[in-house]
């Protein structure tokens, strides 16, 4: 089950993290993203990566903290293909406190936020 941010990040049980559809039609087409290293420690709420559309470049904020154990190196290759699926995961991570993640709102939360938004 994911988790969201007001930022409109994701976190799954695995702590695989990713950008939610929301924000994804937002921005548009992708052409860029940049995202941390294997081994970086990730404070909560800071920017760790970066994600540019034709319309605009984006932060990617850190969902919770914790330490970078795999990027998708695929999504950095071809960003474009993150448009397909909001599911496409950017990086994966070890959460210093697991319980940070069930912190975060769930989906009927995220929906709820994003139409207060609109």
């Amino acid at each position: 089950m994911k988790r969201y941010t007001e930022s409109h990040e994701w976190i799954d049980e695995d702590g695989r993290v990713g950008v939610s559809a929301h924000a994804l039609e937002l921005l548009g087409d992708i052409v860029f993203i940049e995202l941390p290293e294997e081994g970086d420690e990730l404070p909560m709420g800071e920017s760790v990566a970066v994600i540019e559309s034709h319309k605009a470049a984006s932060d990617i904020y850190a969902p919770v903290s914790g330490v970078v154990k795999a990027v998708n190196q695929a999504i950095v290759d071809a960003p474009e293909d993150i448009e397909a699926t909001s599911d496409l995961w950017l990086f994966d991570m070890t959460p210093n406190n697991p319980e940070d993640i069930n912190a975060l709102m769930d989906e009927a939360g995220y929906k709820e936020f994003i139409e207060s938004e609109a």
